[in-house]
């Protein structure tokens, strides 16, 4: 069961939501609608109790804005380009990883970089910089105690789900889910996608348009949060995560509502904020592989 008293919120946080969403109006306004719009999100924050994770936080702006205007800022076309950009880089990064001698390895990097694409964490995705990242995926670190211990489990579960998280970043993601099932053809995989649009997530759409469903059976998780809250989720969902041996969930929305959840979850993400980066005392976009049971 999920820990219900784990504080998920942090100052941090706070002032990062405040920034985002004073600053960055859905649309044209009058003074009156702007000075509603400001409270009420000033309303929703301080009411928030501290279990609360940003990402559910960010789910109730989103339903504010439509409430208030219609509509919440659109990806749609944002999301489109990335999952065609990565997709088209596919057939390229697919030869490296097979002639990589650690293949499964290259490939969970080339997953991992993949979370840089977030426009919900940052202001602005410098695609330069992901392609090169990406040309130097090999050399990227993280816990190798922990990567070790991932293979392990795959090597004995009958049952795998990967949580995924961004558009774009779930074509690199295929490539990672491929080698899994090449190198670990037991384990019976499913993949769990957002179950609405909120900011730049992966939903079923994306899914399709990089043709995931050729990998595994996608599954909605029934819910607009930026993360996977286990007591928000559907029913199908959630049931899918319970009987999992492993399941391995991408970026710090999915690490926010998940952690202390008591399951066999592999956390692979991108410290892309300062918080993460100074409660592990790491630089900017450090590579985070964590495990749920194991963590302090």
């Amino acid at each position: 069961m999920q820990k219900n008293n784990v504080i998920r919120i942090s100052s941090e946080c706070i002032r990062c939501l405040l920034n985002k969403y004073l600053n960055q109006l859905p649309c044209e306004m009058d003074e009156n609608t702007k000075i509603e719009y400001f409270q009420k999100i000033l309303k929703i924050i301080s009411e928030t109790e501290p279990t609360v994770s940003a990402p559910e936080i960010v789910a109730e702006i989103t339903s504010l804005q439509k409430k208030m205007f219609g509509k919440s800022e659109d990806y749609t076309e944002l999301k489109r380009y990335y999952n065609a950009l990565m997709d088209s880089l596919g057939k390229d990064l697919s030869c490296n990883i097979e002639r990589s001698n650690d293949s499964f390895r290259l490939a969970m990097c080339y997953s991992m970089l993949g979370n840089y694409i977030d426009f919900g964490a940052m202001d602005s995705v410098d695609e330069n910089k992901l392609k090169e990242m990406l040309k130097i995926a090999s050399d990227i670190k993280f816990d190798n105690v922990e990567f070790e211990n991932l293979k392990d489990d795959l090597s004995n579960a009958k049952k795998l789900v990967f949580i995924t998280d961004n558009c774009g970043e779930i074509a690199l993601d295929k490539l990672f889910m491929s080698r899994i099932k090449k190198e670990y053809p037991n384990v019976e995989l499913q993949i769990i996608v957002r179950g609405a649009p909120v900011l730049n997530d992966a939903t079923i759409d994306d899914a399709m348009q990089v043709r995931l469903d050729r990998i595994a059976n996608v599954t909605p998780n029934g819910s607009n949060v930026a993360g996977t809250c286990i007591d928000k989720i559907s029913d199908e969902a959630r049931q899918i995560i319970d009987f999992a041996d492993v399941v391995i969930a991408k970026g710090q929305g999915n690490f926010e509502t998940m952690r202390y959840c008591q399951r066999n979850v592999y956390y692979m993400f991108l410290c892309k904020c300062q918080l993460f980066a100074d409660r592990y005392r790491v630089p900017k976009f450090t590579p985070m592989l964590l495990n749920d049971l194991r963590m302090n």
